[in-house]
């Protein structure tokens, strides 16, 4: 157990007066939580204090070498206004992951949790009331040594803050137009693609402007060695409905690991559907739209639960998904797990947390 040391702010903002303009990651609470490590003396000085910008020397690791990691969950406020986390465990694994790859002293998962639950029940009114918005929360670890020198850091800062965030579909869940990139890659076996680090996002961003300035919203990585197999979307995993069975990208180190995706899968197969990680090209997939076989395609992650997918486009070919609509199963399982996020649903899996 973590001995937490609180020093709470005397200069509290004010909460948002309406929650419908939450927006995304805009707005920020009162305190963050920090834990330092150092070679020879571990995690230590675990504490939240008031939400302040970080003193940083130039010369800081973090800046020229990117050594770092994030996780992104999210806080729920239920109908008995009762707060609940989502399956923290599986972020807390999955962080240890991303440490063990980038060289960074793992985090134990019971303090990684202990440590998430603590700033949120201190953060507790900033969880918003309104249906469909929720605490987005980001844990994050960066070094922190001062030097030149392509080398693992000696220190870090272990890091969390949280953002009241409103819907992600503030009219609804539109389905979106998609692009099958085929030139840039966003990850290659033997390299960071399973982890979630700044630097596969920063790779991400200049296909995803191109896609964005031709009217798509999200890019389709497809695989670094032989650009035919699909791997994820943007910033979230994605799954085809193909002739009754599910298909996806296996996570097997080039495609994220997304505690949404695995949700999904298990919902997908207590339901009775087939569901098939793997290898799926994207000539496959073309195909099976042309034949009247492909469904439904969604793409699935915490900011959004799923996405509906109602156009894919590859070298001038357009699938056209669903007459535009939100497909049976995704609806689905959008109204499932949110429900059992929001404590709507009854949680039969154990998913859910109380921060207590």
């Amino acid at each position: 157990m973590l001995d937490i040391k609180i020093e709470l702010t005397k200069t509290p903002k004010a909460k948002p007066a309406d929650e419908s303009k939450l927006g995304f990651g805009k707005i920020f609470t009162d305190h963050m939580f920090l834990m330092d490590y150092e070679a020879g003396k571990g995690w230590h000085d675990p504490r939240i204090v008031p939400y302040a910008p970080f003193e940083l020397d130039p010369a800081c690791v973090v800046f020229h070498y990117a050594q770092e990691i994030f996780e992104g969950m999210k806080a729920y406020r239920t109908a008995d206004n009762t707060i609940q986390l989502f399956r923290p465990e599986c972020n807390a694994a999955r962080m240890q992951d991303s440490s063990d790859r980038l060289c960074i002293p793992k985090i134990p998962v019971e303090d990684y949790i202990q440590a998430v639950n603590e700033l949120v029940k201190v953060e507790q009114d900033w969880v918003p009331h309104t249906d469909g918005a929720s605490l987005y929360i980001r844990p994050f670890v960066f070094a922190t040594d001062v030097g030149l020198g392509v080398h693992a850091s000696k220190r870090y800062i272990f890091a969390i803050i949280c953002a009241p965030s409103g819907a992600y579909y503030a009219e609804g869940i539109n389905p979106v137009r998609i692009y099958v990139e085929d030139e840039y890659i966003r990850a290659a076996p033997g390299l960071t693609g399973f982890t979630k680090c700044g630097g596969n996002y920063a790779a991400s961003i200049k296909a995803g402007e191109l896609a964005e300035e031709q009217g798509y919203a999200q890019v389709l990585w497809l695989d670094g060695v032989e650009k035919k197999y699909v791997e994820e979307v943007g910033s979230m995993n994605i799954m085809f409905k193909i002739d009754g069975k599910i298909y996806t990208a296996a996570t097997v180190g080039t495609v994220l690991p997304g505690v949404t995706r695995r949700s999904c899968i298990e919902l997908l197969r207590n339901w009775g559907y087939e569901v098939i990680e793997g290898k799926l090209a994207i000539a496959d997939i073309m195909q099976a739209s042309r034949e009247g076989k492909l469904e439904e395609v969604f793409g699935t992650g915490t900011a959004a639960v799923v996405s509906p997918v109602k156009e894919l486009v590859w070298k001038d070919e357009h699938a056209f998904i669903g007459e535009g609509k939100i497909g049976p199963v995704t609806q689905k399982l959008y109204d499932t797990l949110t429900g059992i996020q929001w404590g709507k649903l009854p949680d039969p899996f154990g998913w859910t947390r109380v921060v207590k």
